[in-house]
């Protein structure tokens, strides 16, 4: 029997995961958590707000789901790869930021860090067992989300509710937002970055509509594996609680014989360029990528209230991380407090946005 300890259980990741641990007799939901709505009963150890590390430490899990949205994950996540308890990680934003800090905790406690976004579950299906080296390049795909296509003067009046509605996945607001700004993809980079070991010259981007092609692993031999199947999250959501084992889901088998097409195209980071500065944080190192992540969530949760333009988040990361000094930070203390001074940058530049 395997412990389970799912954070953010009220999300769409929380709600796939349960219907995935109700159903499995090998799966045990030993602890449950959300942000602010009540769970009572949900398991035998439950939590609303505060310090989740708290909850993690009476309920001893075997495994950690980590569906928290935000920077506010990370903690969680520190946690788990730093006692070496297994960690189904779909929350990008504490990898994004706290990479270095994570992959030294993983180093010290040994555990395995599984990867639930459905792109780097893919790369991570088509890479386990080789190494680095026989890689030539991963690709990761992009729905283009709802606004694919378009030109920025025609999404300088979007609204909320345009850019919440997503062509092919359903997700929490925050990350339908960043799947239309392809801030999500810059998130993805960098987080497949850390945990593939990859430089950032090595990882690229296409728009790929359909979204049944999850990631591409180009090799060094000239041969290309590929992780395909219905855009549905209870695949990478059951490999991750299941993993090593590859459990049966009521998703169906990929019908190639229903005049399946497979288009692909490239980005356009003219209209859309908060993936370039994603990339350009990675590249810079130390805390940039934390700046980005937490510019982003301001200008998102501003986006989502009305008060900031949807072309207008981009400006608002970019003046953040003009701002920073991207000094690497050496603790959780430290990265706490370049967290802190992003949103600062970011607020500021919502006032003049």
């Amino acid at each position: 029997m395997k412990r389970i300890a799912l954070l953010g259980a009220t999300g769409s990741i929380g709600r796939q995961a349960l219907e995935i641990i109700a159903v499995h007799p090998d799966l045990e939901l030993c602890a449950a958590s959300s942000g602010s709505q009540p769970i009572d009963g949900l398991a035998p150890l439950t939590q609303v707000g505060g310090d989740l590390t708290d909850l993690l430490e009476l309920a001893a899990p075997d495994l950690v789901l980590n569906a928290v949205v935000g920077f506010a994950g990370l903690p969680a996540t520190l946690w788990a790869l730093e006692r070496g308890v297994d960690l189904a990680l779909a929350n990008k934003e504490s990898l994004v930021a706290a990479g270095d800090l994570a992959l030294e905790a993983q180093r010290r406690g040994g555990g395995r860090l599984l990867p639930v976004d459905s792109e780097h579950s893919g790369a991570f299906q088509c890479l386990e067992g080789r190494s680095v080296d026989q890689i030539h390049s991963l690709v990761l795909t992009a729905s283009g989300g709802p606004f694919r296509g378009r030109t920025r003067e025609e999404l300088e009046a979007v609204a909320p509710s345009e850019a919440l509605a997503h062509p092919t996945w359903n997700m929490g607001p925050k990350i339908t937002v960043d799947s239309a700004t392809l801030a999500n993809k810059g998130l993805e980079l960098i987080e497949a970055h850390f945990l593939f070991d990859l430089p950032y010259e090595e990882i690229d981007v296409v728009v790929h509509p359909t979204s049944i092609v999850h990631a591409l692993v180009r090799f060094r031999d000239g041969a290309t594996l590929a992780h395909l199947g219905y855009p549905d999250m209870r695949v990478p959501i059951s490999y991750a609680l299941t993993y090593p084992s590859r459990s049966a889901t009521p998703v169906r088998p990929l019908d190639v014989t229903a005049g399946l097409t497979l288009e692909f195209e490239p980005l356009d980071l003219e209209t859309f360029p908060l993936l370039a500065h994603a990339r350009k944080a990675g590249e810079q190192g130390g805390t940039y990528p934390a700046t980005f992540n937490a510019a982003n969530e301001v200008a998102v949760a501003a986006f989502l209230d009305g008060g900031l333009p949807f072309l207008a988040i981009a400006d608002v990361v970019a003046e953040a991380l003009e701002a920073a000094d991207g000094s690497p930070a050496h603790d959780l203390d430290e990265l706490v407090a370049a967290d802190a001074a992003a949103r600062r940058y970011a607020e500021e530049a919502l006032k003049v946005a």
